[in-house]
């Protein structure tokens, strides 16, 4: 996927060829490691990632494979996968332990040939019962090691760069940012310093600098001599010409948000912003009424970019910051329920049975494929939303009404809130989405019709033709490692009287209730037809909606 070359070698891939000839005698061992060693070192002679998975039992060979590599000026790397015999004879699926204790074997490793285990290992790898870490956290513990020492770059690591402050240096960076230049910023600023320091946009160290916006804006990447990530979406900090005079020989500049330091921005540098072009590519489109870009244009013509050092966790204080959960919480309570797949469902509108089939029979697709507890990530979006959204808290209450009905499992149901504001980019804003979902742990995500679309504001159309996003997100650069299941339409079966998948052939048995036909009814008191959505869930809609009608009236 990030075009490393590497290669495996292991018993079965030279057992059966270069090593044919060898038995399992002290002396064909060593041979056998010996052959090993010098293959591997020919593969990293010509650049390749080696990983040879042998037991290689004595000390002395794996010496003299390290010997071999480093006096090539090659490097050697061991690997010591620490799991006691009881538990790789569970996991033997050759049956080979089981021929040992039988005497069919003889010199077998742990039964009657002994294991000298590693004194200094570069690595270990748990793989205890008692301690047992998960596969993709082995794999992400050899990548580190591997970025670490320069051998693959940092954005094939599959973890969450935050920008937060350590905490013993907290006290220090508060007292600085008291004497530094200050800078008032938006709620909207503020959302986006929320996704960077949590790490939805690793591995974005702060805002865009002028080279990653470029980047951003013209291939919806960052490149760098690390490889490149997907970055669909600019994540800047806009700033006004007066202020842009006043910071611009400044070396760190502290963030206030209401009256309080957030953030300092250190080696800021400060660039033009054009805004038509900005519009332009990041939509396909330009219109001052459009929700987003007319902050864009409120907002000034120069952006300040620079590493960010955040102080401590962003708080909205609104009673609903218990659900905003960073990507790195989001993986521990993945991890706490044992889930070995995770299908992320973004959505900024309340959930009706038709959203809620969709994801329970992708549950079942899952299972169906081999996996044991697949879990969802219901992630609504809780940044700016435009004005005729349904609010963050009503939405909230609403889900929790669906999973309180069973009509989503909460057992296997984790809702969370995703911070990033929404700009009705459409499908260069769903890569975006997804990529922010990686960050969290998923493995899937589903895809909507028209995501992140809205109407045009002088016209009325959708802006965006509605199967695109799907479309772009599965040829979409850096973003292979999750895999996109498809929006199936969903509508009211009148013969069942509930939601199910539409069938083309009965097509006059069904309903499809748009969003503005179901916020008629909730505005009128009606009801929807039962099988619709949870009633207790749309009772929340109903009330929210008649309360909004008297404001208005």
């Amino acid at each position: 996927m990030k075009g490393i070359a590497a290669y495996s070698l292991d018993g079965d891939n030279l057992r059966h060829g270069l090593n044919k000839n060898l038995g399992f005698t002290a002396d064909d061992r060593e041979e056998n490691i010996r052959r090993v060693s010098e293959t591997a070192k020919l593969f990293a002679d010509g650049g390749i990632i080696c990983l040879t998975s042998f037991i290689s039992p004595y000390q002395k060979q794996r010496e003299l494979a390290r010997k071999l590599h480093e006096e090539a000026g090659l490097k050697f790397i061991e690997v010591h996968v620490a799991t006691p015999i009881e538990l790789c004879e569970q996991r033997d699926v050759k049956g080979l332990y089981q021929k040992a204790r039988a005497g069919i074997i003889k010199g077998f490793t742990g039964v009657d040939d002994p294991y000298e285990a590693p004194v200094n290992p570069d690595i270990v790898l748990c793989s205890d019962i008692n301690n047992i870490d998960s596969i993709n956290e082995c794999v992400q513990q050899v990548v580190q090691y591997l970025q670490q020492h320069d051998i693959v770059p940092f954005d094939c690591v599959d973890t969450v760069r935050e920008l937060f402050v350590p905490q013993h240096k907290l006290a220090e960076l508060t007292a600085e940012a008291q004497t530094l230049p200050q800078l008032e910023v938006t709620k909207l600023d503020t959302q986006w310093i929320q996704v960077l320091s949590e790490g939805w946009a690793t591995p974005l160290r702060g805002f865009m600098r002028e080279t990653e916006y470029l980047q951003t804006l013209h291939f919806n990447n960052i490149k760098s001599v690390d490889g490149s990530s997907n970055q669909s979406v600019p994540i800047v900090l806009p700033v006004t010409t007066e202020d842009k005079e006043r910071l611009k020989e400044e070396k760190s500049i502290a963030l206030r948000y209401n009256g309080k330091v957030v953030a300092v921005v250190r080696d800021p540098e400060i660039y033009e912003m054009r805004q038509e072009e900005r519009c332009a590519r990041q939509w396909g489109m330009i219109h001052k009424e459009h929700p987003y870009q007319q902050m864009i244009f409120e907002a000034g013509e120069w952006c300040i970019g620079g590493e960010l050092e955040v102080l401590e966790r962003i708080k909205w204080n609104d009673g609903l910051d218990q659900y905003r959960l960073t990507p790195n919480e989001l993986r521990a309570e993945f991890k706490r329920r044992k889930a070995d797949a995770v299908f992320a469902f973004q959505l900024r509108n309340p959930v009706h049975n038709g959203h809620a089939l969709l994801m329970t029979d992708t549950r079942r697709r899952l299972m169906e494929r081999g996996y044991a507890n697949p879990v969802l990530l219901l992630h609504p979006l809780g940044g700016f939303t435009k004005n005729d959204d349904v609010p963050l808290n009503v939405r909230i209450e609403q889900h929790h009404a669906v999973m309180k009905e069973g009509v989503l499992d909460p057992e296997s149901t984790v809702m969370a809130i995703f911070p990033s504001p929404m700009m009705y980019a459409g499908p260069t804003e769903v890569q975006w989405h997804a990529k922010a979902r990686i960050a969290a742990g998923a493995t899937y995500y589903i895809v909507g019709r028209d995501p992140a679309g809205m109407k045009h504001p002088g016209h009325g159309d959708d802006i965006y033709e509605h199967t695109h996003g799907r479309k772009v997100l599965t040829m979409a650069p850096g973003l292979g490692q999750l895999t996109i299941i498809p929006f199936v339409v969903a509508a009211y079966d009148k013969t069942k009287s509930q939601m199910a998948f539409y069938d083309s052939t009965r097509h006059e048995d069904f309903l499809f209730i748009s969003g503005s036909k179901m916020r008629a009814l909730a505005r009128s008191g009606e009801q929807p037809p039962p099988g619709f959505m949870a009633p207790s869930a749309w009772d929340i809609m109903s009330s929210f909606y008649k309360n909004l009608a008297k404001q208005q009236s």
